[in-house]
């Protein structure tokens, strides 16, 4: 048990750290109530619209994609750990096995970038009526250098 004691300091004194800190921010902290601090969303700006309005779809698939790049950098680092350590028969396995999730992975990426999970310019991916009427009036050129 005496191997943990150093352990349990820092949890203690972490934990005393803390609480002194929270304490002491809500004992000496201004408490002035305001509109805007008790609506739901507090950056010092006026909340405009609904919580219940829709998000685009872009949000969900930059989501996933996220996601399965996230859960595939799991998976590539425990196999390398495990990889250069083990006996050559699971190598040679393990490897083959690997570059099929790995095609999988690129199939998989090609997908995302051809449906255009990622491309968050709005004007190639919304309908131009949604964009405003400045987005559908033709552009006026001026001439460069004040020429007429």
């Amino acid at each position: 048990m005496e191997a943990y004691y150093g352990i349990l300091i820092l949890v203690a004194l972490s934990a005393i750290i803390c609480t002194v800190m929270v304490t002491g921010s809500w004992l000496l902290g201004p408490k002035k109530v305001t509109p805007y601090k008790v609506s739901p969303y507090e950056c010092g700006v006026a909340p405009e619209g609904s919580a219940r309005e829709r998000f685009p779809i872009k949000f969900y698939l930059v989501a996933i994609v996220f996601i399965l790049f996230d859960i595939e950098v799991v998976f590539l680092w425990s196999w390398m750990t495990v990889y250069k350590n083990a006996d050559r028969a699971f190598q040679m396995f393990s490897f083959f096995e690997m570059l099929v999730y790995m095609a999988t992975w690129v199939i998989g990426y090609v997908y995302a970038i051809r449906v255009g999970a990622i491309d968050w310019d709005e004007t190639t991916s919304l309908d131009p009526a949604k964009l405003g009427p400045a987005a559908t009036a033709p552009i006026a050129l001026e001439p460069v250098g004040g020429e007429a």
